[in-house]
């Protein structure tokens, strides 16, 4: 069945808003995106009228892990086979507001995306890293759990692993490879929501991120590195690491190192904003103080980030369920203000959701985030005019259809 969408205003992902445009689509492919003065005939076409069009959004950096509380030992303390249950929602959520991919960052979206692939569940394109890989006592660590409990944790859970030395970062990387990763995640610095790790410092030393960029290469794999200070960041950049998650402490050096090298950036400012707006709840004094520490800080880096040309795509760090709670699946979009509350124009903030996002995943990336045809028809149409106002997004009562390589999913 062909699909044509007539919209007062086509954002093609990351060129000049083309008004009064068409989007043609058969099958899992499109075939037109432009003017509607030049699109072709589709007289059996099933026709959809909207305010806007744009490409379906990726949201480049969540956990499927199924947890009400930003408390890592919630990964033992509530069983694994509720945690799944409330990601199945989750990742629906997240399709339901308009995002059409997720990079996974650690937690379930391996086998989830398994699911969704073999029409099991419903939910984006799901491409997950499997465990986030850290030193012993690094982000990825339970701080407070006797070593062996984590480490059996660690092998019937699967969200989080600890490797030292370049053989066991070698091994780590082959056993999320096993499992089908699509992307592998490392802990180059120390974190905010951890207890007794310094954001600022270096974890993995160069030889040991080297050695893990070397093997996720070998399968044609890139890493996204978690990352807080400079000197943890400098390394990943030496290292050939694709992506920095976060990039807290940024500064000049750092920003032209990434542009000159090519490195993304994705800044994940919903989860420190949501989280200071809720207040310290449950969260540690260790945590709670880490996290004021860096909330304007970490807006400044962004803004810096894209003074100096770096290319970002957009994350968000949700992690919770239930949409209600901070930083939750299904809010994908308010990423985008705080996007433009760092300088980005609305266009730009869109296009880091969409024809920059794909190239997070390196030479796996797929042709998607662009209305263009020979590109995947995953594709939205909104309410409103997110190119004047980006906060249309923040709202996923405004994505009115959503279409997954051309299936009508909302």
């Amino acid at each position: 069945m062909t699909t044509r969408i007539e919209a007062t205003r086509l954002i093609p992902g990351a060129d000049p808003v083309i008004t009064d445009g068409v989007v043609v689509f058969d099958g899992g492919l499109i075939t037109y995106a432009g003017p509607s003065a030049d699109a072709p005939t589709t007289p059996d076409a099933d026709v959809v009228t909207a305010e806007t069009v744009m490409p379906g959004m990726w949201d480049c950096h969540a956990h499927a892990v199924g947890v009400h509380r930003i408390q890592l030992d919630d990964l033992y303390l509530v069983p694994t086979e509720v945690r799944a249950a409330r990601a199945v929602k989750d990742i629906e959520r997240a399709l339901q507001a308009g995002v059409t991919s997720v990079r996974d960052a650690g937690g379930m979206g391996v086998l989830l995306g398994r699911a969704v692939r073999e029409g099991t569940i419903p939910g984006p394109h799901l491409y997950g890293a499997g465990a986030i890989l850290s030193p012993t006592g690094g982000h990825a660590d339970l701080h407070d759990l006797p070593l062996a409990w984590f480490h059996d944790l660690a092998e019937r859970d699967g969200t989080l692993r600890v490797c030292d030395g370049l053989s066991d970062c070698m091994t780590a990387v082959r056993e999320q490879l096993r499992i089908g990763a699509d992307i592998i995640k490392v802990c180059a610095s120390g974190g905010v929501l951890s207890e007794r790790d310094h954001p600022i410092h270096q974890q993995f030393t160069d030889d040991e991120l080297r050695v893990i960029v070397e093997v996720a290469g070998m399968a044609e794999r890139t890493v996204m590195a978690h990352c807080h200070g400079k000197p943890g960041m400098m390394a990943a950049i030496r290292t050939g690491i694709g992506t920095i998650e976060h990039g807290v402490y940024m500064d000049e050096e750092v920003a032209d190192a990434m542009r000159e090298t090519g490195t993304i950036l994705v800044p994940t400012r919903l989860v420190v904003t949501e989280l200071m707006a809720a207040g310290q709840g449950n969260l540690s004094h260790a945590m709670w103080e880490k996290l004021v520490a860096t909330n304007e800080i970490h807006r400044d880096a962004v803004a810096l980030a894209h003074e100096r040309g770096v290319t970002i795509a957009m994350g968000t760090d949700v992690m919770l369920s239930r949409p209600e709670l901070p930083a939750a699946w299904g809010n994908h979009g308010r990423e985008l203000p705080l996007l433009v509350g760092s300088g980005l124009s609305p266009l730009e903030a869109i296009a880091t959701a969409t024809a920059n996002a794909p190239a997070t995943l390196g030479p796996r990336a797929p042709g998607t985030g662009r209305l263009e045809a020979g590109f995947d028809a995953d594709v939205i149409t909104v309410a409103g005019d997110p190119s004047a106002d980006v906060a249309v997004l923040a709202d996923p009562g405004n994505v009115t259809g959503v279409w997954k390589l051309g299936q009508r999913v909302r």
